[in-house]
């Protein structure tokens, strides 16, 4: 990821507006004292903070809304701290889950952390004393049976019973070591507030009671106050669930979701969340995002097209939205080249003997699974070129990919230039 410029879209947020602008965003969710946050944020600077378990080796788009928060917040003076959460990983966070997840090796973590490290560093940039930091530097040694009496005597069972995260999990099954959960993360905060004045936990609305958690421990422990804030968790106006495709997730890491297949998904938004998006995923002002707001029919058309462009640069760099919209325009506007399309290369010893369509959605990313690609086909959503592939068993051979190449389409949206390995 390219750093992001601090005088890019608009100058940095004044810090006595950095409230009203994450409420006027769609950023707060849920709040603890509005009225003390707000203050406190007008007084500034805050130390606050917000976690990542590295569950994966790069965050998704869904990811997008704490890192835009932290970034408002950064840009107008307060001092971010982005938790990666090696220790907490190794436990598993049970929040929206509906079965236990897998435990990961903590050799797979450390490699996970590595990928999403430069991508929280990313949007904390603004902030010249951000810090980036790992829950394993104190959780990993701590020395359980001293950690229960410091610490788990301060929590009630019943409470924790009653949160939203451990309750829906009750019918299903909740392991203990999912229980030891919002401790670890309420000992987070607690360690954020002592070593470096961390005195606001922001996270997604699943983190309510964990947030909540900490906040208390404090109170208990240090006889201190310290706040959460809630972000809303992110659907479609469709109700899907943000970020998520036939493909798969939209990934941060352009070589998990490259910068051509991001700007897609962002211009192809559902016309009733293009507001929203360009609220949440933008730094652009508020009067131009209504002015996007207000364009009907075709013209809305326009406003996605700045939303994918401005998106794609936040996480990609100038350069690379640039080229996702010269690559867009190629493919879907009659350009006059597909180079910059994203590109599937086929042996030629495949093409000779043949290859499933069915086989080669999948192959190529269009589909999650052969499955997926078969439901695709049945449902008359797949063209090679302009032909459409009605039969699932339709074999993809030499003759059918010229020099240049052909473009495979899954749906309106998605496709890819497919060509014969040299």
């Amino acid at each position: 990821m390219s750093a992001p410029d601090p005088k890019s879209a608009v100058s940095a947020t004044n810090a006595a507006d950095v409230f009203v602008t994450l409420r006027e965003r769609g950023f707060v969710q849920q709040i603890t004292d509005e009225a003390a946050i707000a203050s406190a944020l007008r007084a500034g600077p805050v130390t606050f903070y917000a976690g990542f378990d590295p569950t994966a080796a790069s965050l998704h788009v869904g990811s997008m809304v704490p890192l835009m928060a932290m970034a408002h917040l950064a840009r107008a003076g307060h001092r971010p701290i982005g938790v990666l959460g090696g220790g907490t990983a190794m436990v598993g966070d049970p929040s929206g889950k509906t079965e236990m997840r897998q435990l990961m090796t903590p050799e797979l973590i450390a490699e996970n952390r590595k990928g999403i490290e430069p991508q929280v560093r990313h949007f904390v940039a603004a902030a010249a004393n951000a810090l980036v930091v790992d829950n394993a530097e104190w959780l990993l040694g701590l020395r359980y049976l001293d950690f229960l009496r410091d610490i788990g005597r301060h929590f009630s069972v019943n409470r924790m019973l009653a949160a939203e995260a451990y309750k829906m999990r009750l019918e299903r099954g909740l392991s203990f070591i999912e229980f030891n959960y919002q401790l670890l993360q309420a000992y987070d905060f607690l360690v954020l507030f002592r070593q470096y004045g961390c005195t606001l936990q922001v996270g997604g609305d699943d983190q309510w009671g964990n947030i909540l958690a900490g906040t208390d421990l404090i109170r208990r422990l240090l006889q201190k106050e310290a706040f959460g804030l809630t972000f809303p968790l992110m659907t479609t106006a469709a109700g899907a669930k943000m970020g998520k495709t036939a493909s798969g997730a939209v990934w941060l890491s352009a070589e998990r979701t490259s910068p051509f297949e991001f700007y897609q998904y962002f211009v192809n938004t559902d016309d009733r969340d293009v507001e929203r998006f360009l609220k949440l995923f933008t730094f652009l002002p508020m009067a131009e995002v209504q002015t996007y707001a207000s364009l009907q029919g075709a013209q809305i058309r326009e406003a996605k097209q700045v939303l994918a462009f401005e998106v794609t640069k936040i996480v990609h760099g100038q350069d690379k939205a640039e080229e996702a919209q010269r690559g867009a325009q190629a493919a879907f506007g009659g350009g006059a080249s597909t180079d910059l399309v994203p590109t599937h290369e086929v042996a030629s010893v495949d093409l000779q003997t043949g290859i499933k369509v069915v086989d080669l959605l999948a192959a190529c990313g269009l589909a999650a699974s052969k499955s997926i690609a078969r439901r695709l086909v049945a449902q008359g959503g797949v063209r090679l070129g302009e032909a459409k592939v009605s039969d699932v068993d339709h074999s993809l051979r030499t003759n059918d990919v010229p020099d240049d190449g052909v473009l495979l389409h899954a749906g309106k949206k998605h496709l890819r230039r497919i060509v014969a390995a040299k």
